[in-house]
């Protein structure tokens, strides 16, 4: 695990290295970058995999107290990563998390070549379903947030119900890896107040429509992987933003939750060799 110091706080991030293409995967909240462990093990050998640790309440180290981790800060803070690491003709990748769609609204793509959108927040979808209401609730009651993490860390059946971070996956994640995911917030005050600062700063509604009318104008490679059975991020705004993108496809998967690089990332895998020139 690396780390670089950027204007908010410590980034860690993992980066396979090498010469190949770059792809910089993203995860969503309460999340790391492993979750995309299984389609970098299929792709590190031809491409250079970089995956992140946002401050969306997974991350193990808290920001600086004064860190704007509102939506858009949280966009801006991708694209400072992407400046201090260097990094040119990257695939940007989202999962689940969908705020860093913010740079194409605003044209700040000079080290984007394409993108790919995998069952993301989009449009007025923030924060996503039921599970994000849920803890848009909890996280505006003295000492839910704890509660609740300590809650998903602890008990495993919480996990799988449905409502909860049963819609997440349709595979149990095993159980190292989520609790990687749960401490950070389960045990740390610091890792609260910064989830707190990004979940409670979703602007209004026309805000987000309209950043995501302006993504119109971003004409390079877009493609948009939709799980058919998400309760989360409905289908219809996967078609919505393959006819906004000028130069988009879209692909439906099965078997799958939002969660796509855990039910099907030999699939996903695949489709970003396909969609991605080495």
């Amino acid at each position: 695990m690396a780390e670089v110091e950027l204007s908010a706080g410590p980034i860690e991030y993992q980066d396979t290295g090498g010469d190949g293409p770059v792809l910089l995967l993203l995860h969503g909240v309460t999340i790391n970058g492993s979750v995309w462990r299984n389609v970098v093990s299929g792709l590190r050998a031809d491409y250079r995999c970089v995956t992140p640790t946002l401050p969306l309440g997974a991350h193990r180290t808290p920001m600086k107290p004064e860190a704007d981790l509102s939506l858009r800060g949280m966009a801006l803070l991708v694209e400072e990563f992407l400046e201090r690491l260097d990094l040119h003709e990257v695939t940007l990748v989202l999962n689940d998390w969908g705020g860093a769609q913010i740079l194409l609204a605003e044209g700040r793509t000079e080290r984007i070549a394409r993108v790919v959108l995998t069952a993301c927040e989009a449009f007025d979808n923030y924060p996503p379903g039921l599970p994000g209401r849920v803890l848009d609730l909890v996280l505006r009651v003295p000492g839910g947030t704890a509660l609740l993490m300590k809650a998903l860390l602890h008990l495993p059946p919480l996990r799988r119900a449905p409502g909860a971070w049963g819609w997440m996956s349709k595979r149990p994640v095993p159980d190292e890896v989520i609790r990687g995911w749960f401490r950070p917030a389960a045990t740390n005050a610091e890792i609260r107040r910064d989830l707190a600062k990004y979940a409670l700063s979703v602007p209004p509604r026309e805000t987000l429509l309209d950043w995501a009318w302006r993504m119109r104008s971003f004409d390079r490679p877009v493609l948009i992987v939709w799980a058919t059975e998400d309760k989360l991020m409905p289908l219809e705004h996967g078609h919505r933003l393959d006819t906004l993108f000028p130069n988009a496809s879209i692909v439906e998967v099965d078997g799958s939750y939002t969660l796509v690089p855990e039910d099907q990332p030999e699939l996903l895998t695949e489709l970003l060799r396909e969609f991605v020139p080495r």
